[in-house]
């Protein structure tokens, strides 16, 4: 399958924040957007007040229904037929700034009128995917940079590699010491644990770690005993090192599951924003 778009466009959609997309051309499209919307309430002459049941309150509530619309088929669309690099930035950024232009588009259709209605519920229900929505951005901006940051150059897999190679040679320069270390450092290799539950992912730390645990112990023998000190201290700098290689891979873990928790949220609420305001647009025309 052809396509029309150059690598050197689809390179630089790589490295340009949705944000400032093709200059802010989504922003400026909101902000016209909003700014229209204002000036119409503005000079509208609603009677007796501003309300979702005049003609600018449809007027604008169809405008937002079609971006909700729009909105949530991006999130079925960018999953099922992954489109180019370049595609995806031009919808994302779109995503992003009519999601917020919601708020104001919205606000104004419903005229400041809130109560306990469905119609109110349909309303909290898309500010509080947008917030949703808010914290994923953040988060894909964000999150992949610190990890960068925090592989210094390698992957979560070479790290846990590493990992176990310092398991090896802490049991080789272990095995002349106590029957108390060494069952310290078996434990140290066989019951550390990076990642877990996902509770514990987004934790990035383990209280009970064995590793931690050997460490304390050993740190403890080495100012009982007065022999062997050289292995107790090149045993208490490899255990060192270990700890922080598992320091940096369950922050690594622990921002994976930063990145995804926010759709265990996002995507829920969306399907309950269309049911609400499916039930929305059915009362106000069956009581028209």
């Amino acid at each position: 399958m052809s396509s029309d778009v150059s690598p050197s466009r689809i390179e630089a959609s790589r490295h340009e924040s949705v944000l400032v997309y093709r200059g802010f051309r989504y922003l400026r499209f909101a902000l016209g957007l909003c700014i229209l919307a204002i000036l119409a309430y503005v000079f509208h002459d609603a009677y007796p007040e501003p309300n979702g049941g005049t003609w600018l309150g449809y007027t604008l509530g169809t405008i937002g229904l079609g971006i909700i619309l729009f909105l949530a088929w991006f999130g079925i669309r960018k999953r099922r037929y992954g489109p180019s690099a370049d595609r995806l930035a031009d919808w994302l950024s779109a995503h992003v700034y009519l999601g917020l232009a919601l708020i104001v588009i919205a606000t104004l259709h419903a005229g400041f009128q809130v109560g306990w209605n469905v119609h109110t519920l349909a309303y909290g229900l898309m500010l509080t995917v947008i917030v949703s929505g808010v914290f994923g951005v953040y988060a894909y901006l964000r999150y992949p940079q610190l990890m960068t940051e925090n592989r210094r150059g390698t992957t979560l897999q070479q790290m846990l590699a590493q990992i176990a190679d310092l398991d090896r040679e802490i049991r080789r320069v272990g095995l002349p010491l106590s029957e108390a270390v060494n069952r310290a450092l078996i434990s140290s290799a066989t019951d550390t644990k990076v990642g877990g539950t996902f509770w514990r992912q987004l934790a990035g730390n383990d209280p009970h770690c064995a590793t931690t645990a050997a460490r304390l112990l050993v740190t403890k023998l080495a100012a009982e005993e007065t022999g062997n000190q050289a292995l107790m201290r090149q045993l208490l700098g490899l255990l060192a090192r270990k700890e922080g290689l598992l320091e940096r891979a369950r922050r690594d873990v622990q921002l994976g599951a930063l990145l995804k928790v926010w759709l265990f949220f996002h995507v829920p609420l969306t399907f309950g924003l269309l049911a609400a305001l499916f039930a929305h647009v059915f009362s106000v025309f069956y009581y028209w």
